[in-house]
């Protein structure tokens, strides 16, 4: 959400060239940034082609463990280290395991440079938030949220935020449940843009 930071304005240098845009940070879950929900992780049934790591090299390091762990080597997303990012051994082994990523260039300057933008653009639209009741009384709150709305992180836990993709895929229990909610004459957006409505029988 800091504007100073290069992840941040990475979102908006790289909005209009029409790939799908995820955002990772955990402090900052639950919150938007060019009209993309923030998530706080890449969540299980999620496959990204490119990671793009905004991060010291140590932390840097432990992500890449982690979605070493995750992924099946034909499955592993392409790994883009932005400058300053780098951690030695992991690039070793990564150069040894022969192992997609990309190092000392900027996938900002890449784009432009080359002039990319995805072959089908992806439109940028509603998003999803559940977030524990500011009530204190143990409830959720599910909220849809449109992509020209700027939205803090929420004050109280996040159960679970994110875009249309997420809702469909994700392996997230909460993705899973409101699959779960969808009646036989109406969509996944209708259920979800339903659910946010109190239930009439409370």
């Amino acid at each position: 959400m800091n504007p100073e930071r290069p992840a941040h304005q990475a979102i908006y240098d790289l909005d209009k060239a029409g790939w799908r845009l995820v955002p990772v940070h955990p402090r900052d879950a639950g919150g938007s940034i060019a009209g993309r929900p923030i998530r706080a992780s890449i969540e299980e049934g999620i496959v990204p082609e490119i990671v793009v790591f905004f991060l010291a090299p140590e932390r840097a390091k432990h992500a890449v463990q982690n979605l070493l762990f995750r992924f099946a080597r034909e499955a592993m997303p392409l790994l883009w280290f932005q400058p300053g990012s780098e951690h030695e051994d992991v690039l070793e082994m990564l150069n040894e395991a022969g192992l997609p990523h990309i190092v000392d260039d900027c996938i900002v300057r890449f784009v432009k440079r080359h002039h990319l933008s995805a072959a089908v653009p992806t439109k940028v639209g509603s998003w999803y938030r559940q977030i524990a009741s500011e009530e204190g009384d143990g409830c959720s709150v599910w909220t849809v949220h449109e992509p020209d709305e700027s939205l803090d992180p929420p004050t109280t836990r996040l159960e679970w935020c994110g875009d249309f993709d997420d809702l469909r895929i994700s392996e997230h229990t909460i993705a899973r449940y409101i699959r779960s909610l969808v009646q036989t004459d109406e969509g996944l957006q209708e259920a979800a843009m339903r659910l946010t409505q109190p239930d009439p029988r409370a």
